[in-house]
């Protein structure tokens, strides 16, 4: 039998940057939100390629992953794998759930018109699954929307994280680079064979059990997850100065642009968000891990922008429930009441995102790695 050690395994110098844009990721996903409520479907989307982030948060994983874990597998098991991920991923989406079901009522609304009737033992059943990340059907969802976690939504990203991080750990993680090649290249045909010739023109999707809606998450899964893998294996960083700053512009830029070709010419639009998975999003990833932080400030505010990402993205859509509920039930409302309620759900849901680092998520990470090294 092979020699696994059981002491903790060191940690790799952090990728600064890419720290960083994971956290303007998570602050435009956040903004994007906000806006969605005044859309009136995915043509008129402000910020209107927001959803993106997530793709690029999938690319930057599979990144992360191979740099972090690929040369460490003959001192580290798949369950020290799974372990450090889930000491890593798991204690913020239980606060995740937690404060979803905290607010759901909060959220009762022409838009939600059903919440009022759910049963308070309905929803804390939904809550302690929503813990474990096991996608509920959609004859047990309590909201409306169909999601597979309708406490929180965006764990339906977690749950393909996880299927991610379970593919490369039972198998993917031996391919070799041509191997890992010929995957990324069908999973880009995938992709684009979704966006371009699918029926909405774009990769929106993924968050509910049916086979439509499962069919667009692992598209959306695998180019990304492992071209990231592929691109660790396959490039090796150089040094750039100033590429916090410039990647920081190209990634608001890509997320930001405007709906492509309307309703009349949705491949048009499949075509620019294949561009930007297929190609963009790699070459931030690459010029992010070859920037070169000059200044402690720099230092600072990516190490912020890093620790805040991952908390803020997992609470703040509770709020946006509330929000979106809200803007469903005052239609003609004065449209700066309708901002500064828009505004005070941002800083909330930035502000519970920290407080959940500093007060939780970092205290309960510190206390199970003391666990394990015990």
């Amino acid at each position: 039998m092979r020699y696994m050690s059981t002491h903790p395994l060191p940690t790799k110098p952090h990728y600064l940057v890419l720290d960083g844009l994971r956290g303007v990721a998570a602050l435009i996903v956040v903004i994007f939100h906000v806006l969605e409520a005044h859309s009136t479907s995915h043509l008129d989307l402000m910020i209107n390629h927001g959803y993106l982030a997530v793709d690029f948060f999938f690319l930057l994983s599979g990144y992360v992953i191979g740099y972090a874990y690929d040369d460490r597998w003959q001192k580290m098991s798949i369950g020290t794998f799974f372990r450090r991920r889930l000491e890593r991923l798991q204690p913020m989406v239980i606060v995740g759930m937690i404060i979803g079901a905290i607010f759901f009522y909060a959220s009762d609304s022409p838009l939600f018109p059903t919440i009022h009737t759910v049963p308070v033992w309905k929803l804390l059943v939904i809550m302690l699954i929503g813990f474990t990340l096991i996608p509920i059907p959609v004859s047990w969802d309590i909201r409306g929307w169909q999601e597979m976690h309708p406490l929180d939504g965006p764990g339906w990203s977690l749950f393909f994280e996880y299927v991610g991080n379970i593919l490369y750990a039972l198998g993917i993680r031996k391919f070799s680079k041509t191997a890992l090649s010929i995957l990324v290249g069908l999973s880009a045909i995938a992709l684009i064979y979704l966006t371009v010739f699918g029926p909405t023109g774009d990769v929106i999707g993924g968050w509910s059990v049916t086979p439509e809606q499962l069919g667009i998450g692992f598209t959306r899964l695998m180019f990304p997850f492992f071209a990231g893998l592929l691109l660790s294996r396959a490039t090796t960083p150089t040094r750039i100065s100033n590429a916090f700053l410039w990647c920081g512009l190209l990634l608001t830029i890509t997320l930001a642009i405007p709906r492509i070709g309307g309703a009349d010419h949705l491949w048009m639009n499949g075509i620019y968000e294949s561009f930007i998975i297929i190609l963009v999003f790699p070459l931030i990833v690459y010029l992010g891990a070859s920037g070169q932080i000059h200044s402690n400030r720099e230092s600072k505010i990516c190490k912020f922008l890093a620790d805040l990402s991952y908390p803020l993205y997992i609470t703040h859509y509770p709020f946006i429930y509330v929000y979106t509920g809200w803007v469903s039930a005052h239609k003609g409302t004065d449209m700066p009441l309708a901002v500064l309620y828009g505004i005070l759900t941002f800083v909330v849901s930035v502000l519970v995102g920290y407080l959940s680092l500093k007060y939780y998520d970092e205290p309960v990470r510190a206390w199970l790695k003391r666990k394990v090294k015990a």
